[in-house]
């Protein structure tokens, strides 16, 4: 795995990061797929205008402790102004990385004229690119792209990438992320991954490669397929969070080990852990209320184990509900 310094962030294969996910990638989250061999990870998407005005909640989705490096802040807005005054707030906090969300396809972010709605006005886009390098410094900023608002021959905002990587890069962008998809795609479709492999010949900064990456062999055959510096897991990271250990394994041509029912409960139990050491109780209960579904959701008879789960209102129902649920595994496997 590449060094990693102040100056410095770790792009290489064997080197995944954890994608900036909105409503997941707090503290807690990062810690546990850190644990598993997240290389970089990502905060959750943090609105400029928000950190600024002082938004309930804003100052927790950048909380981070000394384990919790590097770390990449992920900002979104269009107005330069306000992303350059937010970055330079968060350099006061001794934040060094940055990531400006260019993606994002929910309607709330874009109506705005952020996230993939910026690929709409280029030139709004490089105002705003140009101020986060300002503010925080050449290579320091990275920029998650999506290939355009809509297929060629639908819109005039059509595979706008090819114009904004080159043009991020000239004026400082440290790497470039693309998510091959357009924004009215969002999450359906295909990744167009051959997309990755032109923009790796396009720019000479790093590439980061998202979409469709939902196990580690799909991560390992896109780092071949493409010839991406790394790649970013999001929601594969969601479905397992040993997702990173994983890559490592089939990187090095080892066959990934598939988590037992002791396994998987004790990862839980470190999440729920983490959760509640890093997040006020409540909202850390409803976050393992919401997640844990999705983590047992291919083990053989889970489905009451997610009712449960769901259904519990405090930690000492959470815990009932996976002690049920290992004595049952238990007592099917005697």
């Amino acid at each position: 795995m590449a060094a990693v310094t102040e100056n410095s962030l770790p792009f290489a294969p064997d080197s995944p990061w954890l994608a900036p996910l909105a409503g997941w990638s707090d503290l807690s989250f990062r810690l546990l797929c850190r644990s598993f061999g997240a290389a970089v990870c990502c905060t959750e998407m943090i609105s400029a205008k928000g950190l600024i005005y002082g938004s309930p909640g804003t100052a927790e989705l950048f909380a981070t402790c000394a384990e919790d490096g590097p770390l990449v802040v992920q900002l979104f807005g269009a107005e330069a102004s306000f992303m350059e005054e937010a970055t330079l707030r968060l350099r006061e906090k001794g934040f060094v990385w940055f990531d400006c969300n260019m993606g994002c396809s929910v309607p709330k972010v874009t109506r705005t004229g952020s996230g993939a709605a910026m690929c709409r006005d280029i030139d709004n886009a490089l105002r705003v690119a140009e101020a986060l390098v300002r503010a925080a410094g050449r290579g320091r900023v990275g920029f998650k792209l999506r290939l355009g608002w809509d297929e060629p021959g639908k819109s005039p905002a059509a595979e706008t990438w090819r114009v904004l990587a080159p043009a991020l890069e000239s004026v400082g962008a440290g790497w470039l992320t693309l998510h091959p998809r357009t924004a009215r795609q969002g999450f359906t479709g295909s990744a167009r991954w051959e997309t990755l492999k032109e923009l790796k010949s396009l720019v000479s900064v790093p590439v980061v490669a998202s979409g469709d990456l939902l196990t580690a062999q799909d991560g390992v055959r896109c780092l071949a397929e493409t010839g991406v510096d790394t790649v970013m897991y999001a929601r594969g990271a969601l479905r397992d969070p040993a997702i990173f250990k994983a890559h490592l394994d089939v990187l090095a041509g080892r066959e990934p080990v598939p988590a037992d029912v002791p396994v998987l409960l004790s990862r839980i139990r470190e999440h729920a852990r983490l959760a509640r050491a890093f997040t006020p109780e409540k909202v850390a209960l409803l976050k393992m209320r919401t997640i844990v579904p999705r983590y047992v959701r291919h083990i053989e008879g889970s489905k009451q184990l997610r009712a449960d789960i769901i259904a519990c209102r405090t930690w000492d129902d959470f815990e009932s509900a996976l002690r049920t649920f290992e004595e049952g595994a238990s007592n099917t496997e005697a």
